[in-house]
């Protein structure tokens, strides 16, 4: 039998995009700070669901049930719990030093002659320790542009390498926001996902390298203050990073971070055990947004699915797509169009997380690949938008800016990200059609 199709049915998620959209522009129209963020999205989100309850037929009762098991399916609860576990350690293991810890590591280590390369090193490695792109940005721009600016250093050029680093982190990291909804959108595991994305966000980041040392070399050489090196603080993001590598369950992985490093803090008197509840509380906080979202999703795209909204968008996208090679980039291009419309990279995975795995399903496409194709366009995006936060946060902090376009013109690693991203599934439907010529594949 065949599956209900109807447009209709994606009014809902049109009502979420268009009212989220249309806040933010008429907010940055009347120079609002951070005006994409005004509106919780949540709220947003529960516009669609009160929209679906009304354009979609059949009883109340009916369609609640529906919505609820949405909220409560496994893959989004597993989402949500990772979300709270992550809070937790960003913030116990932040209240601890960690992030102080590895920015002066990383200035301890790295050359001033290196300062556009060290902002690139040190974003990337904090994002993929902290899980967060937003908070890296926060804290290394202000040390970014005071070296830059003793340097003789084009600012913009190096405020630029500090978002790419971030991204970067962010977009490989195993308690990233945009991993976590890639990974269970698509049913993988997160190791294997971060084993795809490196192949294509490791060529990108060392062109970036390249292009940072040759354009990003200070007229004079800028005095560092050196900062006590404390090695002990930056020892539980190794041990997330390496246990999640190792495969290890990411809820074990996350409580022995929390666990480590609130040992770590409360043997270095950053807090006492009240304050250590308190920040994996104030963790769980922080996550309350995003948790939320991910329910109301879940149930918005249940009651869209069974209205027939997906089978739709599916039967229009199938007479576009016809090869392996166009179904990745139409994935591509769904999920970059909606981050430009949301200015979050996480809703836009969300958004299109059910129908790319329909797409990947039908084509055959590793779902791997799926949730690093999500991951990674969606972050190229969320890193060039001038409306993102991670822009907008970045601009904030410069002093003598004119436009965010100075900034976003120097953003190499999320162009470069694009390019190899890009090539690279162009290279490989090349070579299945070379195979399927030469009869290797059927």
């Amino acid at each position: 039998m065949e599956k209900k199709a109807s447009g209709k049915a994606l009014l809902p998620f049109g009502v979420f995009v268009g009212v989220y959209l249309a806040t933010g522009i008429i907010l940055q129209l009347r120079g609002v700070d951070m005006a994409f963020y005004q509106l919780p999205s949540p709220v947003a989100a529960m516009l669609g669901v009160l929209c679906a309850f009304a354009l979609f037929s059949g009883k109340i009762d009916e369609k609640i049930r529906t919505f609820l098991s949405g909220c409560g399916e496994e893959n989004i609860m597993t989402m949500c719990m990772i979300y709270l576990f992550a809070g937790a350690f960003a913030t116990v293991s932040s209240a601890m030093g960690g992030v102080d810890a590895v920015v002066n590591l990383g200035m301890s280590v790295l050359p001033p002659r290196f300062i556009a390369v060290g902002a690139f090193v040190i974003a990337a490695f904090i994002a993929l320790a902290t899980g967060t792109s937003v908070g890296t940005v926060t804290a290394m721009t202000p040390i970014a542009v005071g070296l830059a600016q003793a340097g003789g250093i084009n600012v913009f050029l190096v405020v630029g390498a500090t978002i790419g680093g971030a991204m970067f982190g962010d977009n490989l990291s195993m308690i990233s926001d945009t991993t976590i909804a890639a990974t269970r959108t698509q049913g993988v595991e997160m190791k294997d996902k971060f084993k795809t994305n490196f192949l294509i966000a490791l060529p990108a980041a060392v062109l970036t390298v390249v292009l940072l040392l040759a354009f990003g070399r200070p007229e004079t050489l800028p005095v560092v203050v050196r900062q006590e090196v404390e090695l002990v603080k930056v020892l539980p993001y190794l041990f997330v990073l390496g246990a999640s590598l190792l495969g290890i369950n990411v809820f074990v992985v996350l409580t022995g971070g929390i666990v480590f490093s609130g040992l770590i803090g409360m043997f270095t008197g950053s807090f006492t055990i009240l304050e250590f509840t308190g920040n994996i509380y104030s963790g769980f906080q922080g996550m309350v947004e995003i948790f939320l979202l991910s329910m109301i999703m879940g149930g918005l795209a249940a009651l869209v699915e069974k209205e027939g909204g997906i089978q739709w968008v599916l039967q229009k996208v199938k007479r576009i797509i016809k090869s392996k090679t166009s179904a990745e980039f139409g994935i591509a291009a769904m999920v970059s169009l909606t981050d430009m419309a949301t200015a979050n990279n996480t809703v836009a995975i969300l958004i299109n997380g059910s129908v790319a795995k329909e797409i990947s399903d039908e084509y055959h496409i590793d779902p791997k690949r799926t949730a690093s194709l999500l991951d990674i366009f969606s972050c190229v995006w969320q890193g060039l938008l001038p409306y993102s936060a991670q822009v907008l946060f970045a601009c904030a902090l410069i002093p003598e800016l004119d436009s965010p376009f100075q900034v976003i013109s120097m953003c190499w690693y999320q162009y470069l990200l694009a390019a190899v991203a890009v090539l690279s599934t162009a290279f490989m439907g090349r070579r299945r059609a070379a195979k399927e010529k030469s009869g290797q594949v059927r």
